[in-house]
């Protein structure tokens, strides 16, 4: 008989969350072949058929179905084990996977990489870019051993959290087209919004209904540099991080980055782990990216923008 191995768990996992073993072989860089492979070694060191091979997504069969919650509680307690034993060093981790929101990819993400590279010498470090509620979902299926994102409407009590900065949302406009009340001047523009199936598209919307703002829904963009463009050829306007406006450099020139007309609408951006899974480990390299954060995003963009200094702030 086979054994059961940690490797055989995690693809069973893969397989079933991403619905097909091509999708389960592209997320874990290996080929379907090794994927039916392993699941089928799984399948004769248990004794039973886990997954419907034939159903499109694939399902779990009834003793699939009671074997993933103690796979889940196997995988779960493999990480703690390998978080304890790493607890005092950083050095001896033989793998970190960390989901990392796009906006720090050009600066903030490399810096932090060489740190951790030096400090995991023997460790494969694994990474992950996207929007945050990808980042928050490989987070809680253990794709991901940590995620930076903006935090989400509700955070789950299965959540560490550790905040990184407050991002206050400003307003994007052709350049020099507002010049007094911004809302009357950008009256006859298209309104550019984000997706409400981002976090910060929900919360726009929610912050224009409290307002009682009422905008044409025309477009809908979930790409900074798109947004950037529209602005910038004159189609339109948009409320957005900053961020928005600092990943865009080519269009800067032909944009002006401005106060919202109103006050109360921001997000906070933090670094999550699963609770008591990594002991120390989250805390650490929360405090390891603050400095990063501050001297690469926000002491030049508070400098240039002075008014953005109670609003785009480092988090302790």
């Amino acid at each position: 008989m086979s054994r059961l191995s940690l490797r055989a768990i995690e693809i069973f996992i893969a397989a079933i969350e991403q619905g097909s073993v091509a999708a389960a072989a592209k997320l874990l860089k290996t080929s379907p072949s090794s994927i039916s492979q392993q699941i089928t070694n799984l399948e004769t060191t248990l004794g039973a058929t886990l997954i419907d091979r034939a159903a499109r997504p694939l399902a779990l069969t009834p003793a699939g179905h009671l074997f993933q919650r103690r796979a889940l509680t196997i995988l779960s307690e493999a990480t703690q084990a390998r978080a304890e034993l790493a607890a005092q060093d950083f050095s001896k981790l033989t793998r970190f996977s960390i989901a990392m929101i796009d906006d720090f990819e050009p600066d903030v993400t490399p810096a932090l990489m060489s740190q951790l590279a030096e400090d995991m010498p023997s460790a494969q470090i694994v990474l992950q870019t996207g929007a945050s509620l990808t980042n928050l979902a490989a987070l809680e299926s253990r794709r991901a051993d940590i995620c930076v994102a903006a935090d989400p409407d509700t955070p789950a009590d299965w959540l560490e959290v550790y905040p990184l900065m407050n991002e206050q949302f400003v307003l994007l406009a052709p350049k020099g087209i507002v010049t007094n009340d911004a809302l009357t001047q950008l009256a006859n523009l298209p309104f550019i919004r984000f997706p409400e199936g981002q976090v910060v598209g929900r919360k726009i919307e929610a912050k224009l209904a409290a307002e009682r703002l009422s905008l044409p829904h025309k477009f809908e963009l979930d790409s900074y540099q798109s947004i950037m463009a529209m602005v910038a050829k004159g189609a339109g306007w948009s409320i957005a991080p900053p961020m928005c406006y600092l990943r865009a450099q080519r269009f800067q020139g032909k944009v002006d980055m401005l106060p919202l007309p109103f006050d109360g609408l921001s997000r906070r951006i933090s670094l999550f782990a699963r609770r008591d899974a990594l002991d120390r480990m989250p805390r650490d390299i929360a405090a390891r990216m603050r400095p990063l954060v501050n001297d690469m995003l926000i002491a030049q963009t508070t400098k240039d923008f002075p008014w953005l200094k109670n609003g785009f702030t480092l988090l302790n």
